[in-house]
Order: structure tokens, then C-alpha cells, then sequence
């Protein structure tokens, strides 16, 4: 159990569930009311869709030779030989699953625009790893995390609470989606060599190293101004307070390298967390 435990990655649930916070905070903040029901389930649903990919991307890798001896995150389940790759992937399409049908509550709530925004999620975790050109083995992967762990999670979630969709929420949306995006870059940053070597072309492998940096600079500064500043209705002071924490992350990845940056890319997910309470904080002040 501890085994399957540690392949579902469970310190990446951040990255799924605070996007969804905050489209609950949001949603709570501009109608007063909660869909509670709707809203557990949608935190499990994501974090279904979290550990699904998590699992696939386990196997998916693993069958295509990239986690090898030289990898320098963490080790993988099918890598170390704790399941063999179609055990893990069993797990991820019970996990999919599972995911899917707590979707098919919400979309007694949501109606099919949250069918198919469940069903693209599903998708797209199948394909960050496999088929003849994965996401992850590309330079867009971020632009995917921006979209799925930004815009959709955030929009979706406000959209199941109020049953509307608002600039506000979109706004926000892509405001987290960026420092989620940083962990996938920081994440393809520490594996530069091997995924060169196993014939990824990630966007670092596009910026080098030196660029990837000050765009992950960029990523975890700018969703504070894009929060102050869009127009969304809160105390924005709070958030100011992510930047020292974003100072410190910033100035460990000038100074880490190897397996060190591992706990700089949990830190960054608890970075996207940070924010999300700080705008919980910011609009529960305004409600004040």
C-alpha cells in the first residue's frame, strides 16, 4: 500500500486541488452560497484525474525506456520494479475510472459543457505520455498545464457553483494556471540531460537553461499583478505576501541542481496553494 501510495505522487494533489479552491472561494465570494455535494465531488474528481495521470505517465515512461538509472526525480513504480507497467496502468484507468463517473454527477448539475470538459481532462492525461506524439515529450506541456490545472479547473469549478462564467474567473484562472505551469518546467529543467538523451524537446530544450530560468522567474511573479489588477473584487495586499516566498524559490533554483531541485518542485506546488489562500484571504477581507 505504501508502494501504490507513493506512485500516485500524492504531493503533486496541490497542483488539482488548488485551482478548485480557489474557483469555490471565488464562486462563494460573489454569491454567498455553497453547492457542497458539487463541490466535494469535484475536488475528488480532480484529484482523480491527478493520480490517473500521474499513474499512466508512471507506466508510459517507463515503457518507453526514459526512466532509466540516471533519472533524478523520484523513482517511478514500474522503474523500480515495485508493479510491472500493466499493473500500474490498470491502476490509472480505475483511477480514470473512478474520475469519470463522479463526473457524471456533476453533470447532472453542469449539463454536457462539464461532460466535455471532463471527458478533454481524461484525454489529455492519456495523452500527456502516450500516443504517436505525447504532451509531454513536446515544447507545449505548459500551455496544456495552464489550460487543464488554470482556465478549465478554475472556470469549471465556478461554473458547477453558480451555473454561469465570468472574465473574473477566467482571469484567475490563468493567473494559477502559471505557477503550475513553473512545476512542469522546473520539473523538465532538473531532467534536462536524460529527457534530451530519451528524445524529449521540452520548452526548456527550446529556451536553454539559462532563459528557462528567468521564465520561471516570470511564472511565479506575474499572477500576483494579474490577480491585483483583475478585477476581481478583494483586498489584494495579502497576496503581496507570496513574494518573498517567490524571492526564495527563485533565488534556490539560481543556486540547486540534480536531485536538490526535487523539494524546490514541491515547494513550488505549495507556492500555487499559498497563493490560493492568500486570495481566499483577500476576498473573505473584502467581504468584511
Amino acid at each position: 500500500m505504501r508502494r501504490w501510495i507513493e506512485a500516485a505522487r500524492p504531493r503533486t494533489l496541490p497542483l488539482a486541488l488548488s485551482p478548485v479552491l480557489a474557483g469555490l472561494f471565488l464562486a462563494m465570494a460573489q454569491s454567498g452560497q455553497l453547492a457542497f455535494f458539487t463541490a466535494l465531488a469535484t475536488l475528488l474528481a480532480a484529484a482523480g484525474i491527478q493520480i490517473g495521470t500521474n499513474l499512466h505517465n508512471d507506466a508510459a515512461d517507463f515503457e518507453r525506456g526514459t526512466d532509466t538509472a540516471d533519472r533524478l526525480g523520484p523513482p517511478r513504480a514500474a522503474a523500480q520494479g515495485w508493479f510491472s507497467a500493466t499493473q500500474v496502468k490498470r491502476a490509472a484507468h480505475l483511477v480514470f475510472l473512478t474520475s469519470f463517473l463522479l463526473g457524471l454527477l456533476l453533470v447532472l448539475r453542469g449539463g454536457w459543457p462539464i461532460f466535455a470538459l471532463g471527458v478533454a481532462a481524461i484525454a489529455s492525461g492519456y495523452a500527456y505520455t502516450s500516443g504517436p506524439k505525447p504532451i509531454a515529450y513536446g515544447p507545449y506541456g505548459e500551455l496544456f498545464v495552464l489550460a487543464f490545472f488554470g482556465v478549465a479547473a478554475v472556470g469549471g469549478t465556478y461554473y458547477l457553483q453558480t451555473l454561469n462564467l465570468s472574465l473574473q474567473a477566467l482571469v484567475l484562472g490563468s493567473a494559477l494556471g502559471l505557477p503550475a505551469a513553473a512545476v512542469l518546467l522546473l520539473n523538465n529543467y532538473r531532467d534536462f540531460e536524460t529527457d534530451r538523451i530519451a528524445g524529449r524537446r521540452t520548452l526548456c530544450h527550446l529556451l536553454g537553461r539559462p532563459t528557462a530560468r528567468l521564465v520561471y522567474a516570470l511564472l511565479l511573479l506575474s499572477p500576483i499583478p494579474l490577480l491585483m489588477l483583475g478585477g476581481l473584487r478583494m483586498q489584494g495586499w495579502p497576496l503581496l505576501l507570496a513574494l518573498p516566498l517567490a524571492a526564495l524559490l527563485i533565488r534556490q533554483l539560481w543556486r540547486s541542481e540534480g536531485r536538490a531541485l526535487n523539494q524546490l518542485l514541491a515547494r513550488t506546488g505549495q507556492y500555487q496553494l499559498a497563493l490560493t489562500l492568500l486570495l481566499g484571504l483577500g476576498l473573505l477581507l473584502d467581504a468584511w
